[in-house]
């Protein structure tokens, strides 16, 4: 029997609009946080936990985490303290050092050894304390693969 547009009767995923098809509409999957997930089949869990959560991830993640952190606080640090001394103490900043140097252009031009210090910590550092995890990482997946 047709409905009100002259269309069959058909399902409301099969009925078309009057201007044109229906959109696609997918079948119901569970993908709200509310609904029951499906238990997973514990007979064929795997021998090794999955990699993506090791705990020498976490590890990894939080050593580089805290390896930008001091980088960018250190080179960040500098400039803004430059920027907040040009705005807030012009007096200062115009004031000679030596010899018609001015202080705002001296610390400006140390500036460039500061973000070069910023750096060569950051190296250090990765290779002190960031490297030896990641290689440790590397190699449990180059095993893991050889499975």
């Amino acid at each position: 029997m047709p409905d009100e547009f002259g269309f069959p009767d058909h399902p409301p995923h099969h009925r078309a609009a009057p201007h044109g098809p229906a959109p696609y509409l997918s079948p119901s999957y569970l993908t709200y946080p509310w609904q029951p997930h499906p238990e997973p089949d514990r007979g064929t869990t795997p021998r090794y936990p999955a990699l993506g959560r090791h705990s020498d991830l976490r590890v990894l993640r939080s050593a580089y985490r805290s390896l930008r952190r001091v980088a960018t606080c250190t080179a960040l640090g500098y400039f803004t303290l430059f920027l907040v001394l040009s705005a807030f103490a012009p007096s200062l900043m115009t004031g000679t050092v030596s010899g018609g140097l001015s202080t705002g252009l001296l610390l400006g031009l140390i500036q460039v050894p500061v973000t070069c210090v910023a750096i060569g910590l950051y190296e250090s550092t990765a290779r002190r304390r960031v490297d030896p995890i990641a290689d440790r990482i590397r190699l449990q997946a180059e095993r893991g693969a050889g499975r």
